[in-house]
Parts: C-alpha cells; structure tokens; sequence
C-alpha cells in the first residue's frame, strides 16, 4: 500500500512512478505466493490483496483520462459482487456459470486465455501510461507498429475480462433478486 500511495505521489514523474508502481505490482505476485507456501492465507488477506490491486489500477486509470473513473468503478462493483457472496474464494466458484466464463476463470487465472485477461486488466493501464508519457518510443525503442499491436492484444485481453465483470455483475443481481422473485410468487 505504501509503494501504491509513493507512486500515486511521483505520478507525474515517470522515472519515479514507474520503478514504484512495478515494484507494487512485484509484490502483489509474490505476496499470495509466499503466503500460500507459509501456511499463512486468510479472508482478510484475499480481501486486502484485491482492495490493493483495484486501488493501484485506480490511480493508474484516473491518471488517463477523465473516464478513467468508470474502469476503477467497474472492478470496484465487481469487487463487491464477488467477495460478498464467494468470499475468499472467488477465483474458484464459478462452476455455475457459462462456459466462456469458466475457461477464463479456470485454475484462478491459470490458463493462456486467464493470462491474457489478467494482462489486460493489470499491464493495459500501464502500457497506456507508457505511451503517453512517451516511454515506449523512447527508452525502449518500440516502434510504432509494435506499440499499436501490444495496445492492441492488451485491449482485447481486458474486453474479454470486462465481459466476465459483467457476467459476474448480472449473475450478483441475479441472486439478489432471486429471493425477492419468490416471494412475488407467493
């Protein structure tokens, strides 16, 4: 959180920002790791884990313009969504659901077609705000062509997790109304 909230204070100096923001993201995929491998998972950590990670892509959203809110506020609600009635186990519990939302949530992420997504949702942000501070031209030489095919695999990738949020979403209003549909009937 502390990397996060130092990033958010440099973000308008890319070679401060950058190694920050990185150094968070480094963290946030070895924490869950380290903790699985001590013994030492909770509730509380699965839930502090996407509170940082949607706080960090927040930030990094907000930063690119003025509809970056509605990024940030979609993971928000999915967040709310998921962790109200899957808990700690949100990765997993997606049996029920159709099966373009089951391959990209198979193995917690852990296929080609979770990864895309996940790239997506975490590196898009950060390659946009490569791209406008310049950085990709410039210290790492991508040309043009390069940077419009990497924008390009990364949009789609966080349009296809954008369709999961959204199924997640429906099948959450779903469930909350459900019990309000019965009582209609009786």
């Amino acid at each position: 959180m502390g990397l996060v909230l130092t990033a958010w204070a440099a973000a308008r100096r890319p070679a401060a920002f950058v190694p920050l923001y990185l150094a968070s993201v480094a963290l946030d995929g070895v924490d869950g790791w380290v903790a699985r491998r001590l013994g030492q998972t909770s509730r509380f950590g699965a839930w502090l884990d996407v509170v940082v990670d949607n706080l960090s892509r927040g930030m990094l959203w907000s930063l690119l313009g003025e509809w970056g809110w509605l990024v940030s506020a979609t993971e928000w609600c999915v967040f709310v969504c998921n962790h109200s009635t899957r808990g700690a186990s949100w990765k997993s519990d997606f049996t029920s659901s159709p099966r373009w939302v089951q391959a990209v949530m198979a193995n917690g992420f852990r296929t080609p077609l979770g990864a895309w997504v996940i790239g997506g949702i975490h590196c898009l942000p950060l390659w946009l705000y490569g791209i406008r501070w310049d950085l990709l031209s410039h210290p790492l030489n991508l040309p043009p062509w390069l940077q419009a095919l990497g924008t390009l695999v990364l949009a789609v990738g966080r349009l296809l997790g954008l369709s999961v949020e959204m199924w997640c979403i429906w099948a959450h209003i779903k469930y909350l109304t459900a019990d309000e549909m019965e009582e209609k009937k009786d």
